[in-house]
């Protein structure tokens, strides 16, 4: 028996995750591989082996297509509906993960693919990459809770021009915005992100968790809610091994064990 194909390729390496795209030429997603991408980063977030979480792309010269359109011809409400819904649990993965997400942006990034590194906290992107959300091509929106990112990472005016007009972006007109955070020459763009990743998986996994949730979820609290989040927080935070960790080594001079797991 022939097995499916595989839309994503998943591998770690010393503790970085790295799922990324695999349907060429273009990195097209059907729902098979929105499927696949979902299963994919709930796995990463569940193996203890993989401290961060890297987005990218398998295929030179496109971080992603967007949707295989193909998909949505005589698609209705009841249909998209479910796609939709979909997205939104791979949103909802993204943001309430522990660990650090990181995304790497390379060739050509528009739609779907794009949509979800706007939930990594992370962006960094090869300097010839070009950005952009041409739903309104096809009498559509974005529906990776992207209108909801954009307003929050480039604010209102911006992100609406952005999607009204469904341009492409070089990538250091996107780092201007605030839709990348860091520029990289396209053949040095993995070794970077690996780099980054690497020094995070060095930090306490409690407080990486703790500094993604006060800051993504508790960001879209009002003021006195968030501050209250950040409160508990910190009081979970004082009864964890990393924290004793961290006092102890601090005042023994030397550094920090992290526990494990």
């Amino acid at each position: 028996m022939t097995s499916p194909p595989s839309f994503v390729r998943l591998s770690t390496v010393h503790h970085v995750g790295w799922l990324e795209f695999n349907r060429p030429p273009v990195n097209a997603f059907t729902r098979e591989m929105v499927d696949e991408t979902h299963d994919g980063i709930a796995a990463m977030l569940a193996d203890p082996e993989v401290r961060v979480l890297v987005l990218a792309s398998a295929v030179p010269g496109y971080l992603s297509a967007g949707a295989d359109l193909k998909v949505f011809k005589g698609l209705k409400s009841d249909g998209m509906r479910a796609w939709a819904t979909r997205c939104h649990q791979i949103v909802r993965l993204l943001r309430s993960s522990p660990k650090p997400l990181l995304a790497a942006i390379n060739g050509t990034a528009v739609g779907g693919g794009l949509e979800m590194t706007l939930h990594c906290d992370v962006r960094f992107a090869a300097a010839n990459a070009k950005l952009g959300q041409p739903e309104i091509r096809i009498g559509f929106i974005p529906p990776i809770a992207t209108t909801q990112a954009l307003a929050h990472l480039i604010g209102r005016p911006r992100a609406i021009r952005y999607l009204y007009e469904g341009r492409m972006v070089p990538a250091e007109e996107a780092r201007v915005w605030g839709l990348v955070d860091e520029l990289v020459a396209p053949e040095e763009l993995r070794a970077r992100v690996q780099a980054y990743g690497e020094e995070l998986a060095t930090k306490s996994p409690a407080a990486l968790a703790a500094i993604r949730h006060t800051v993504t979820l508790g960001g879209g609290m009002n003021f006195e809610d968030g501050m209250a989040y950040e409160l508990e927080t910190v009081a979970a935070l004082a009864d964890t091994p990393d924290f004793a960790e961290g006092v102890e080594a601090f005042l023994g001079k030397r550094p920090p064990v992290w526990p494990r797991g």
